[in-house]
């Protein structure tokens, strides 16, 4: 049982048996996906910065990987457009050694967060940061494959978002018609071609159509050959990733964005898929899988890969229910990797980059983008900062200081959700929590005992509101009854403040009883020692066996056998 949040969800499928109408399915979708993934593992490859051939390894290392050790049983894993940007930044600047260190440490902490049981956190990132920095991306995206699309003659482009467009402004006058033509023909099949069949997938068909077009009419187009000469179509060997100190601390930052949108994407593409299968994922065991995926990728010249959401939707579609699709899906593109690796070299560049502007309109999601334009002006503003901060910035900043903004946003919705306050007055007050039976409004309150409730989580940011009532107390009352019923849990912070109201009620002669005290607070409360100031006696598990411990307590002050301030 202690192994089962790790289990991948191909042991549950080995357990329960295969049967041979599934294999089939399963083998069918594969294939299919397998051809889905393999213009664009080349594409997002050269969009990174790296050779077209590192993306088709990573598409068959990473996709047998994930398939194999996924907490999902649809999950289809590989490089994603998700990276792109990331990618080509860490490459730029530190080349390939320095990404392929980045993504071996991504994966360590990958198996780390999974381990660590951080699937169930990072799957609830905030909506407006995850469509924030995904719209971004596809809007940088779109950016980057404009010279392609249009044939610019611009030798190397700037650096920054603002830059490049004025790059591309600049130099409008050198289009060149029959790459936009190319491109244009491109997009359109993609979008027209799902009419005529699903059988062949639109991409596929699309740099079939293109490649041929290009090669029968002898357009004088950039190829992937012309830029970057040919394509190798031998399986590389193994060989770890030269990690030395220095490099570990230079690279740690991108390693840490690497993990953690692997981990975003890789969790979301698990939700959507069990939206679509009706079963749910085990989110630290993906996060593990992810983790060995990004281990292992490097090893074969590979680049960071994650659960690619397209993929795994197409997979479902297709009937594929087990991971054996998946892995059907790697060998697959390995097998058009070594027998027809070297023909991706007369594929034009205009069509790869109409393939990832279609990549970018699907990734921006801007239904969802405008929608939370209309919400509440905190979601707005995490929305708006991350999405900029992606575009003018970079991503890593954005994903930080996104996560970051929600954080405290969270904070202030859990300081307004947290409630404290005497409940004392609510006595005879016949509409006061009518339909709770547990309601202080019907029991008889001794003279002397005041009731005090605390509602929500007791954690740091609502402590100081706690403190503040009390402190406004002007005459300390002979009991104090703090009812607890509703708070699930209590931090450090949340132990001290209590700490400190408890002996100052205690210092004044006034006894201190917690009432409805669940077992997680109840075990802080353990480790910080207040049991033992507060008295066992005195921590009960609802107000009808506080009210009695009270009456008791003012039965034995009356009779002067024990002092009330000790409970």
């Amino acid at each position: 049982m202690i192994l089962k949040p790790y289990q991948p969800a191909f042991v549950d499928v080995l357990k329960e048996g295969l049967h041979r109408s599934s294999v089939v399915r399963d083998i069918m979708a594969g294939v299919i996906v397998g051809i889905v993934a393999l213009p664009l593992a080349v594409a997002f490859a050269m969009a990174s910065g790296v050779k077209p051939e590192q993306g088709l390894v990573t598409a068959i290392v990473t996709g047998l990987v994930i398939s194999v050790f996924s907490g999902s049983r649809v999950q289809v894993g590989g490089p994603t457009g998700a990276f792109i940007i990331l990618l080509y930044e860490i490459v730029r600047q530190h080349g390939y050694e320095g990404l392929a260190a980045a993504t071996f440490i991504a994966g360590v902490l990958l198996i780390l967060m999974g381990i660590a049981q951080l699937g169930d956190v990072i799957k609830y990132i905030p909506f407006p940061v995850t469509v924030g920095f995904t719209s971004g991306i596809a809007v940088v995206i779109f950016s980057t494959q404009i010279r392609d699309a249009l044939g610019l003659e611009i030798a190397s482009l700037p650096d920054s978002f603002a830059a490049k467009w004025a790059a591309y402004l600049s130099h409008l006058p050198t289009v060149h018609p029959w790459t936009l033509l190319l491109t244009v023909l491109t997009i359109l099949i993609i979008f027209l071609w799902p009419k005529i069949t699903f059988r062949i997938p639109a991409t596929l068909a699309a740099i079939v159509i293109t490649s041929a077009a290009a090669a029968i009419f002898d357009l004088p187009v950039e190829t992937i050959g012309s830029r970057f000469g040919q394509i190798s179509n031998s399986f590389p060997r193994p060989s770890l990733p030269h990690l030395h100190p220095e490099l570990i601390i230079q690279m740690l930052r991108p390693a840490v964005s690497i993990a953690m949108l692997a981990g975003i994407e890789s969790l979301l593409s698990a939700v959507v898929a069990d939206g679509m299968t009706g079963r749910r994922h085990r989110s630290n065991a993906e996060l593990i899988a992810q983790g060995i995926a990004n281990l292992v990728s490097p090893v074969f010249g590979g680049i960071p890969a994650t659960g690619a959401i397209a993929r795994t939707a197409t997979n479902i579609k297709n009937g594929g229910t087990t991971p054996i699709a998946g892995i059907v899906h790697a060998l697959t593109v390995l097998l058009i990797f070594l027998f027809f690796g070297k023909q991706a070299a007369s594929i034009p560049m205009a069509t790869l980059a109409g393939i990832l502007i279609v990549v970018a309109y699907n990734m921006s999601e801007y239904h969802l983008f405008f929608k939370l334009l209309r919400g509440p002006r905190s979601d707005v503003l995490v929305l708006c900062m991350t999405f900029l901060l992606t575009i003018l910035v970079d991503l890593s900043v954005a994903i930080e200081v996104g996560i970051v903004l929600a954080a405290f946003l969270f904070m202030r919705r859990m300081i307004i959700v947290s409630q404290a306050g005497w409940v004392t007055s609510q006595i005879g007050n016949g509409d006061s929590n009518s339909d709770d039976p547990l309601a202080t409004s019907k029991r008889r309150i001794p003279a002397g005992v005041e009731v005090f409730e605390i509602n929500g989580p007791f954690f740091f940011g609502a402590t100081e509101k706690f403190k503040t009532i009390m402190q406004e107390v002007e005459k300390p009352p002979k009991i104090l009854i703090l009812r607890m019923r509703h708070v699930p849990m209590m931090d450090a912070t949340g132990m001290k403040a209590l700490e400190e109201v408890i002996l100052r009620m205690q210092a004044h002669g006034t006894a201190v009883i917690l009432s409805g005290v669940n077992a997680p607070v109840r075990a802080v409360l353990r480790t910080g020692g207040l049991i033992r100031k507060v008295g066992r006696k005195n921590i009960l598990f609802n107000i009808d066996q506080a009210l009695m411990r009270a009456e008791k307590i003012l039965t034995i002050a009356v009779s002067g056998t024990e002092p009330p301030r000790k409970g």
